[in-house]
């Protein structure tokens, strides 16, 4: 299918939203009238003609050609919408208010209009030169060690059983049987279960319960969401006995011969890592500071349409894992609307980012290569065992391929602007009011902001 079968212009208006005006060509039309013919002459009957082969011109008669013609846009309008957005050039944020307009006359095009909101354009991007950046130390402090080794201690710990009550940490060994609205349940039942108490693998408010009883109680363990209830046994009650921190310990965990060889060990692993998050998060922090620079605005109603669209993304993901978004929200406790506003602020920052990119892929007019495309899709290549040319081709009929190129011209420029930017201490960059990478904490406390 050519791009000029479907072609669009864009009309702006206020609050970075655009009038999109679509023409899909008569011909394209025609095609899609004669295949929605097709799917219609297999549910009626015209004697003569077996089922499923009566011609579309016959159908088209005896259905009435605004009913076939409805059926064509239904089928076909959001591949259409498709190629309008990318013949027009522009990013779509949100849902379309679409315009289908009147029916074409025989012959003629047909006409629709949609309006959208689009990420915000930026002027003048080659003039922000270069701009101050904060970057953090990668040096892992004690505590960051210390946590590890904690976790090397705990990963090797024994198990005994001890004589006293439950506490938070302990494990259990249980029977339980549930009963939903008074009947016993699939999955429901265990025996000899261990339970790691406050690790929240069980059902959620499961274990907690369990705290304070002692080998040979019984309990009765009430569930708000599942409702839901279980008679639990108590057998035995473990703790872990954790061990020396010694070279001995540095031994068998690291293969090291001392302590303190462990230590310097965890400290260069550790650096590593957070030299590898620091670079991730320096990136977006670089897009940050020329998104503030260049003073892009993110409209509110753009901002509830991105984080609106993003939410119902994951809602499809996770119904494809059998949970619904009523079971979310209710797990959450929140409405929709709640969970969509409090994600507003990592949808402005989001669309800034965007913003900024989009307007140096363009201002410096970058693009993938042949070359690069192949080297992007060799890694799918060879989890499918095809050749890179077949990988190419199968991307190329799902329209997925020039996807691939934007995203790796936007790759580039993303370079081109970390290598503009000046990197300074994380101090200078608040002092000098840009932005900065974010510690561990900042990041676990803005995840959706710092989300890559």
């Amino acid at each position: 299918m050519s791009g000029s079968e479907v072609i669009a212009t864009t009309t702006e208006l206020p609050e970075s939203r655009v009038r999109l005006e679509a023409t899909v060509s008569a011909e394209l039309l025609q095609r899609s009238i004669e295949r929605a013919a097709v799917q219609v002459g297999r549910t009626i009957r015209i004697p003569g003609f077996r089922a499923g082969k009566v011609p579309a011109k016959l159908v088209i008669q005896r259905v009435g050609r605004e009913a076939i013609i409805d059926e064509a846009i239904r089928a076909d309008l959001n591949d259409w919408y498709d190629k309008a957005i990318k013949s027009a050039k522009i990013s779509p944020v949100g849902q379309p208010s679409v315009d289908l307009g009147e029916l074409p006359a025989e012959g003629a095009p047909f006409v629709f209009s949609a309006e959208i909101g689009i990420v915000p354009t930026v002027a003048d991007v080659k003039e922000l030169g270069s701009i101050d950046v904060g970057r953090a130390d990668t040096k892992p402090d004690e505590d960051a060690i210390t946590a590890e080794l904690e976790g090397l201690r705990d990963r090797i710990a024994r198990l005994e059983t001890v004589e006293r009550a439950v506490e938070n940490g302990d494990y259990v060994v249980i029977d339980y049987t549930g009963r939903r609205e008074g009947e016993p349940f699939e999955g429901g039942e265990g025996k000899g279960q261990l339970l790691e108490v406050g690790a929240g693998r069980f059902i959620p408010g499961f274990d907690e319960q369990l705290i304070g009883l002692k080998a040979g109680e019984d309990k009765l363990v009430k569930l708000e969401f599942p409702e839901a209830e279980f008679d639990v046994t108590i057998h035995e009650v473990k703790a872990k006995q954790l061990p020396e921190l010694d070279d001995e310990f540095a031994l068998e965990v690291g293969g090291v011969d001392t302590l303190d060889e462990l230590k310097k060990d965890i400290e260069g692993r550790l650096a590593e890592a957070e030299e590898a998050r620091i670079e991730r998060f320096y990136r977006l922090a670089v897009l940050d500071a020329y998104a503030k620079k260049a003073g892009v605005e993110v409209p509110d109603a753009l901002a509830y349409e991105h984080a609106h669209q993003e939410f119902h993304r994951l809602m499809h993901r996770f119904e494809h894992q059998g949970i619904s978004q009523d079971v979310y929200l209710q797990s959450v406790g929140k409405t929709h609307d709640e969970v969509v506003e409090e994600a507003k602020p990592a949808a402005v920052q989001q669309l800034r980012r965007q913003a900024i990119v989009g307007a140096f892929v363009d201002a410096e007019g970058l693009s993938a290569t042949d070359e690069e495309i192949a080297e992007a899709v060799e890694p799918l290549a060879q989890q499918e065992k095809i050749s890179v040319k077949k990988a190419i081709a199968r991307l190329e009929s799902r329209g997925q391929i020039e996807g691939l190129r934007r995203d790796l011209a936007e790759e580039k420029a993303v370079d081109l602007l970390v290598e503009r930017a000046n990197t300074v201490t994380v101090a200078a960059a608040k002092k000098a009011d840009t932005a900065w990478t974010p510690t561990a904490d900042e990041q676990a406390a803005n995840p959706g902001i710092w989300a890559l």
